[in-house]
């Protein structure tokens, strides 16, 4: 068994190794896959977090509606309101936005077609699902749900008491603004990040 990233263990004989010392001399032409294996005992706290999540308004809609819908983190915030049926509650992704190139079909669950009807009323009927803030003509920037992740996930290890505040800081490459304090702190920390990625 080997640990996987969210805490959770996987027989290593089912996976091909993620170490690149494992894999030296193998094809260059061997694609490796990494799975992820949720912890459900932590989908909750993930799942409160971001419902307790007080940036604006169509960023939460975005991460609510992530969890729900199992595709690339890209494809909510590219998607357009021509994509959806709310009849027949599927969500169908243009063959020429997935990575496959064929049409990919997502059911929608009772949970994400509320999401969506809630969102239809801000950036409905047609255009993006998610626009950007700026313009309706692009969509939402990749950096504002990775910034609401990571404030994410400061609220949840800071709320969970088990780490120090300025390894929290550190693992998510904060600045210290005093110079001397800085320097102390450079190496300060590590196992205790490598602990938190765990």
């Amino acid at each position: 068994m080997r640990p996987c990233g969210c805490g959770g263990m996987v027989d290593a004989g089912d996976l091909k190794s993620p170490d690149p010392i494992d894999r030296v001399g193998s094809s260059p032409t061997t694609r490796t896959t990494i799975l992820f294996i949720p912890v459900p005992s932590k989908a909750g706290d993930l799942l409160r977090a971001i419902e307790g999540y007080e940036g604006q308004g169509l960023t939460k809609l975005a991460l609510q509606l992530a969890p729900h819908v199992f595709v690339r983190p890209g494809e909510p915030r590219r998607a357009r309101w021509e994509e959806f049926d709310f009849d027949e509650a599927v969500w169908t992704i243009p063959a020429e936005k997935t990575k496959m190139r064929k049409p990919h079909s997502v059911p929608l669950s009772l949970q994400s077609l509320s999401i969506l009807k809630l969102l239809h009323t801000a950036t409905g009927p047609e255009g993006y699902t998610f626009p950007s803030i700026r313009t309706h003509t692009r969509p939402m920037s990749e950096n504002t749900i990775n910034a609401a992740l990571r404030r994410l996930a400061s609220t949840l290890l800071n709320e969970s008491g088990k780490w120090n505040p300025d390894a929290i800081e550190r693992a998510l490459a904060h600045g210290e603004s005093n110079k001397v304090r800085k320097a102390c702190h450079r190496g300060e920390h590590w196992d205790e990040r490598v602990q938190m990625a765990q």
